[in-house]
């Protein structure tokens, strides 16, 4: 057997190629040897030594195959150096790599330049420098926004001159030309092109789109697509491609208006791409059993490979959605007309017809290409308060008929779920509600409704479905996968746990039944969400991959994403990956597209990342800008996050997240327990814990930055209170019993002598 060592450098020295199986046979470990070699991957990975990712050994902090740079600057050799995107903070300060350009260049893929993004391939086999610790090669640039410059408009009313202060504040100020100002005025936001660049003094551009003032949802969202480069126009090849196309027909299609298919989504929702319908099965060999359909919108029937309208699609990976707009991957003539499953109108769609017996297990399923007609679209609320007996002269009719097979379904298919036990997170979202000139009217946390589950769990069949299907006939297809915990984090979870008297177990892989018995252990307490919100930092973030790790989350073996193609690029894979592999037309996946699924799973995950930032970036300005007026009120919350320097607190009231400087608190010097997630005070004992509820005042509000700042009300928790679930912390009593208790921190953060 090999030292772990030796394990160790072959991993490094082979990142993401070492699997189990290439470290057996590059060290010649065969037959029962792999057992004990087994044993001690196992042992490496539990004591953080190694990463398992997608079937292969990493050390903590190293280089995937394939991944996102962003340029940041030169050698003194002209060379690019770029830093990986979506580093963990976890491991430090991202590496520096050297990028070295594409092998074959042309005019459609120019060559990166400082301050482009690029997805690159890691290169083994070459050293790095001393400016940089990798070498990478360019396999595509990504789109470049930095010839627009986002900013607030300062016009000085004496000298008339205009100048742009850019959001970004790495960018520098632009001056505008007060001819074209296009009526814009002092202090609104506005989108500039910078058309003059002199080798001194300020730039100069000219105003391309004036978005009004900077409290209005318009303005904020776009501040967030800027800083997060995210395309928000479509080009006029783009456009014209979706005008031109025509209504797909019903020619070679399987006829389906018959079957009452309906939608049920938000009621402010402006495309629907699924559809669904359920009835009792009648076959006497499957009693108690169920039949459900979900028509989802034939998107590929539209969207064609190699496009103008495919490449767009693929650039943006997704749909992002705001308070009050949706920036679509498709053109609104895709995914708001034609492809959009509305009421009464034929539809092109890929369906699919599952049965599951009266355990809520799928016995089979078969997937068809035809043309439906929605029965209604419904809103969530509607179909709920149907159910619940209360009916409007739309559900009315379909009470009976449709609406209670499809919530008998749903009692079935709940029945599956409950056995398979998916990780159980429930954590509210806030929902900003919006005035007519687009400023924030008020902040809710909707209510969770069966309507929402029955949907979300046929979905959830269907995509199980599709990835079986393309597995089963040997099909190339982006999977939805989900990774286990990283050891680290498991330890920062048993830490905390263990300050509740709750134990995490050490010992086997961990299944998401063990977080569900542990959030049961505190449902309907004060601590429910504070517990829920740890166990999710806990958890992996899910992403698109070539190669099959399953759903950890879902509790799932396969797992792919087929029910919303209108909004995901990942789900037209999966549509074209289904049309080639059962032969339901010749619009399905090009052949020889395998070898590029990996940068494709790598690209659309990292714009899924950007889109979740945009929105939430959104959602943090909305709410700075809707608490500026309140500046001084006081506030219920609860703490939701403590590092070294300080606390966040959620309120209760609107989910609003502010800051707490540990400078600011009371008379004592606060110090860190991090396995504890508490802020101890070293001279009283005084404790402030993740969870505990406060009392908090808002003394700052940044819009731009997203960013509110509150003074703490409340006392901390006393040192006897404190004891059971801090200072039994041995670590923390240990440095506590060595060092002076001499100092205490004033009111106004300055350290002073303890009378």
């Amino acid at each position: 057997m090999p030292s772990r060592e030796d394990i160790l450098k072959f991993i490094a020295d082979n990142p993401g190629k070492a699997g189990k199986r290439e470290i057996a046979r590059h060290f010649g470990i065969v037959g029962a040897a792999r057992i004990p070699l087994k044993r001690m991957l196992r042992d490496l990975a539990d004591s953080g030594h190694i990463e398992k990712r997608r079937k292969r050994m990493l050390r903590p902090g190293a280089l995937p195959p394939v991944f996102v740079v962003k340029i940041t600057s030169r050698t003194a050799d002209g060379e690019l150096l770029g830093i990986p995107m979506n580093w963990d903070e976890e491991h430090g300060e991202p590496p520096n790599t050297l990028v070295l350009p594409q092998r074959n260049k042309n005019k459609f893929n120019p060559v990166p330049g400082i301050g482009d993004r690029a997805l690159v391939k890691l290169l083994d086999d070459q050293d790095g420098t001393p400016e940089a610790q990798h070498v990478v090669r360019v396999m595509k640039r990504l789109e470049n926004h930095d010839t627009d410059v986002l900013g607030i408009l300062r016009i000085n009313k004496a000298t008339k001159e205009a100048r742009l202060e850019p959001v970004d504040r790495k960018q520098n100020a632009v001056d505008v030309d007060p001819r074209e100002l296009m009526e814009a005025e002092d202090g609104d936001l506005v989108k500039i092109e910078v058309h003059k660049v002199g080798r001194y003094g300020t730039a100069r551009g000219r105003i391309v789109k004036r978005f009004g003032s900077t409290t209005s949802e318009m303005a904020v969202s776009e501040i967030a697509l800027h800083t997060q480069g995210i395309r928000n126009e479509f080009p006029g090849a783009v456009i014209a491609e979706s005008e031109n196309i025509k209504p797909a027909g019903s020619k070679g299609r399987e006829d389906w208006r018959d079957i009452p298919l309906i939608t049920i989504d938000p009621a402010t929702a402006k495309d629907h791409d699924d559809a669904v319908y359920a009835q009792l099965d009648d076959n006497p060999e499957n009693q108690g059993g169920c039949i459900v359909y979900v028509a989802i919108a034939d998107v590929a029937a539209y969207v064609t490979p190699g496009s103008p309208m495919d490449k767009e699609a693929l650039l943006r990976g997704n749909s992002v959605y705001f308070p009050d707009r949706v920036i679509p991957m498709l053109p609104e003539r895709i995914s708001n007309n034609l492809c959009s499953l509305r009421e009464n109108e034929d539809r092109p769609s890929l369906a699919t017809r599952m049965i599951f017996d009266k355990n809520g297990r799928k016995i089979s399923h078969t997937f068809h290409r035809v043309i439906m007609r929605s029965a209604a679209k419904l809103s969530y609320q509607q179909a709920q308060k149907a159910i619940d007996g209360v009916t409007d002269d739309k559900t009315g009719p379909l009470l009976e008929p449709v609406l209670q097979p499809l919530w008998a379904a749903y009692e079935i298919l709940k029945r599956g779920r409950d056995k398979r036990q998916p990780l159980e997170l429930d954590l509210p979202e806030r929902r900003i509600l919006l005035k007519e000139d687009g400023t924030v009217d008020q902040i809710v946390v909707p209510e969770r409704l069966d309507a929402h589950k029955l949907i979300e769990e046929c979905m959830i069949q269907a995509n199980v479905a599709a990835a079986e299907e393309l597995e089963k006939r040997n099909s190339a297809l982006l999977y939805r996968v989900h990774d286990a915990s990283t050891p680290e984090k498991l330890e920062n979870l048993r830490d905390f746990l263990s300050t509740l008297n709750v134990k995490l177990p050490h010992i086997g892989g961990l299944r998401a039944s063990v977080f569900n018995n542990i959030l049961d252990k505190f449902k309907d307490s004060a601590s429910a969400t504070m517990v829920s919100e740890v166990v999710l930092r806990s958890q992996a973030q899910a992403e698109y991959n070539a190669d099959n790790i399953g759903h950890f989350g879902l509790n799932l073996r396969r797992y792919a994403h087929f029910t919303s193609p209108i909004r995901r690029y990942a789900d037209l894979i999966v549509h074209r990956a289904l049309i080639r592999a059962i032969g339901l037309g010749d619009d399905g996946l090009p052949y020889g597209i395998e070898e590029k699924l990996p940068a494709i799973a790598a690209e659309i995950s990292a714009a899924e990342r950007r889109a979740m930032l945009a929105e939430r970036e959104t959602i943090d300005r909305l709410i700075a800008l809707y608490l500026c007026e309140r500046i001084g009120a006081e506030f219920s919350g609860r703490i939701a996050g403590v590092t070294k320097s300080g606390m966040f607190v959620k309120l209760l009231q609107n989910g609003a997240d502010g800051f707490i400087p540990a400078s600011t608190i009371g008379m004592d010097y606060y110090e860190y327990v991090e396995s504890a997630h508490a802020l101890v005070g070293r001279a009283t004992g005084e404790t402030y814990q993740l969870g505990d509820a406060v009392q908090v005042k808002l003394v700052e509000a940044a819009p731009f930055a997203g960013s509110l700042r509150f003074e703490m009300l409340s006392n901390g928790k006393s040192k006897g209170e404190a004891a059971g679930r801090v200072a039994k912390h041995k670590g923390w009593q240990e440095r506590n019993k060595s060092r002076p208790k001499g100092l205490r921190r004033s009111k106004n953060g300055n350290k002073r002598k303890r009378a």
